[in-house]
């Protein structure tokens, strides 16, 4: 057995020089499968869930190929990396669509916080109460997966001293958002946000994970990781994709492994304890991603967040190998030893590059990258 999987892909656009140019109104419009966000400087599209991992790395390079050929026809433009608008500018909100009342909304209420690029992960799991146990757990290791993806050190051309600012500065919405303790708990939740307007439609739920689904919040079909900053290189997102689903598919095998019945924490304050460590882990790791130091649900211990997470893989690695796709995630080790991409970026400003010079590269080096995977990859799984 094995879960499936999409992506949802927010990424920027501009120049190969590292400054931001939007264009999504123009790319929406004239390509199929990209949606619109708020600002008009990053776009997104979304991968149909699949069950192989195969076709899943192709479907998140060919969009970004066919992306590159669109903007060559408007100029010299390209894709960026990163998470945050590196090389600015932070001062003004560029709408993509000024007619919609709920950009308006988000513009007049978040500004520029918002105009981050990140990877969404869903994962298909179609038992409702399943779905909340696995929110529950994946909600306190979210953290983790911020570890290994943080890519915003910068912000308007300078080190903002985070290795995720995006996670910093997005809004946590609302701002008190429970471990749903079941699907019935989950409904009331929502409905009585609604109703309060501290929800403005189903989406407006931003936090780390949330269950999602065509019918929110009464028909669920998935759970959605949105912590993770944008990933450039498509193998270390399925390596993260395939620890998260072989945490989920321990989840379905034992109803036990949920931190409101697991954790050692007092009981009688076991879920507002839990929720705490859970901010406070995420605080930590948006500083210091794969270096910082969290605490963990089970009883509170102090523990590394590349510790946990090396543990966590060798937990899981013979569940993906029994379900014939741990070849995929053999290259996180690759990625802790060399570190996320915030963490290599940091490195060389360290060596004297400037965010301009780094962003410039990193740039050269993610097209490099695509294309190499197009060749090699993408026309043997059409075949």
């Amino acid at each position: 057995m094995s879960l499936s999987k999409g992506f949802e892909v927010e990424i920027y656009t501009g120049t190969p020089a590292g400054q931001i140019v939007g264009f999504s109104d123009r790319i929406v419009a004239n390509l199929n499968g990209f949606v619109r966000e708020p600002d008009n400087r990053n776009v997104e599209y979304t991968t149909a869930p699949l069950h192989r991992y195969e076709q899943l790395l192709c479907e998140l390079v060919r969009p970004r190929q066919d992306l590159r050929a669109y903007l060559k026809q408007l100029g010299n433009y390209t894709l960026v990396p990163g998470s945050t608008l590196s090389l600015g500018d932070t001062q003004k909100f560029y709408r993509s669509d000024p007619q919609n009342p709920y950009h308006t909304y988000i513009e007049q209420t978040y500004g520029t916080d918002v105009v981050t690029a990140s990877i969404h992960i869903n994962v298909g799991l179609a038992d409702p109460e399943v779905l909340m146990r696995a929110c529950r757990l994946i909600r306190l290791e979210a953290p983790l997966y911020l570890a290994m993806t943080a890519a915003s050190p910068f912000l308007d051309g300078a080190v903002t001293g985070y290795h995720s600012t995006r996670w910093h500065l997005f809004p946590q919405t609302p701002q008190q958002v429970p471990l749903f303790e079941s699907h019935a708990h989950h409904i009331q939740w929502v409905e009585a946000q609604l109703a309060a307007g501290t929800m403005q439609n189903v989406r407006h739920l931003w936090i780390s994970v949330r269950p999602n689904g065509d019918r929110r919040p009464y028909g669920l079909n998935r759970l959605e990781l949105r912590i993770s900053d944008l990933v450039t290189n498509p193998v270390h997102l399925l390596a993260i994709t395939a620890l998260l689903e072989a945490r989920l598919l321990q989840v379905i095998a034992d109803p036990s492994l949920d931190p409101l019945l697991q954790s050692q924490l007092p009981a009688q304050s076991r879920a507002e304890d839990l929720l705490e460590i859970a901010i406070a882990n995420e605080q930590a790791v948006a500083r210091s991603s794969l270096e910082a130091t969290l605490r963990h649900w089970q009883d509170g211990h102090p523990i590394r967040a590349q510790d946990w997470i090396q543990e966590l893989y060798t937990t899981l690695l013979p569940i993906a190998r029994r379900h014939g796709f741990s070849c995929f995630l053999t290259p996180l080790k690759s990625l802790l030893a060399s570190g996320n991409e915030a963490q290599r970026w940091l490195r060389l400003h360290d060596q004297g590059y400037t965010v301009a010079e780094i962003m410039a590269q990193a740039i050269q080096s993610t097209q490099d990258q695509e294309t190499a995977l197009a060749q090699e990859l993408c026309l043997p799984c059409a075949a």
